[in-house]
């Protein structure tokens, strides 16, 4: 198989779903390769986070008090009472789904915030912040082409104070992503971007990871991710120029 496609083999072998010939082949890879070994380890604890069992929560005293009273009715079946029984049950399970949303969304977006933060701090590190190297942006958007299966939108910031340093490809929660270099008096700003589950837009969040700051927000059919080691306040003014 070629590194590529080892790549996209790692997620069904964290799930148990590939045949024995495939997987002994793709933990040999593993075994030789650093780069497959770091994803699949980011595939695990992802896998992790979701799955951790959360708190449980009381019911408020309203649904309690409704449940309480469809069974003292209980004894008298009618129509308006299963109708009452049945509405109860709805709302408790649609409570129940709610919160299950709302916390495996909240799981898998701090998730992928740590993983923003390892992939910024790995790029330093590496001395491998961008693999095309230009302050052009008719130069860095069309090297993503066939490499990347989505068009990442590349803008000319310098008269902002923010100048593009250049590109390169990235990891990011199991996809491939475009990764933008800027800079800002010497503070290099990663902008990962990648396709948007949905079309819905929303307004930039600001989180803070082991000491560096992000925003996320989403624009069009794009999820982006804002990240370094610059205040607050000056990243919220880079993503002003690209943020709905």
């Amino acid at each position: 198989m070629s590194h590529q496609e080892i790549q996209e083999r790692i997620h069904p072998y964290v799930d148990g779903e590939l045949d024995a010939g495939n997987t002994r082949e793709l933990e040999l890879h593993l075994n030789a390769c650093e780069q497959c070994r770091g994803i699949e380890q980011r595939i695990r604890a992802l896998r992790d986070a979701l799955s951790r069992s959360e708190p449980g929560y009381r019911a408020p005293a309203r649904l309690q008090k409704n449940v309480r009273k469809a069974l003292r009715l209980e004894a008298k079946p009618s129509r308006q009472i299963w109708w009452l029984v049945f509405a109860t049950g709805a709302a408790c399970t649609l409570l129940l789904l709610t919160f299950a949303i709302f916390q495996t969304t909240r799981a898998s977006r701090n998730a992928v915030a740590d993983e923003v933060v390892a992939n910024h701090v790995r790029s330093l590190l590496a001395a491998h912040l961008v693999d095309v190297a230009s302050s052009n942006q008719h130069t860095v958007k069309p090297w993503f082409d066939g490499k990347v299966d989505f068009a990442p939108e590349v803008r000319d910031l310098a008269a902002n104070g923010f100048p593009l340093v250049g590109g390169r490809l990235d990891y990011l929660n199991g996809k491939t992503v475009a990764a933008l270099v800027y800079e800002r008096n010497k503070h290099p700003i990663n902008l990962f971007v990648v396709p948007a589950l949905t079309n819905r837009s929303s307004q930039p969040s600001a989180l803070t990871r082991r000491g560096y700051n992000l925003i996320h927000w989403t624009r069009g059919e794009m999820d982006y991710w804002a990240v370094s080691d610059l205040n607050a306040e000056e990243l919220h003014q880079f993503a002003a120029h690209f943020a709905p």
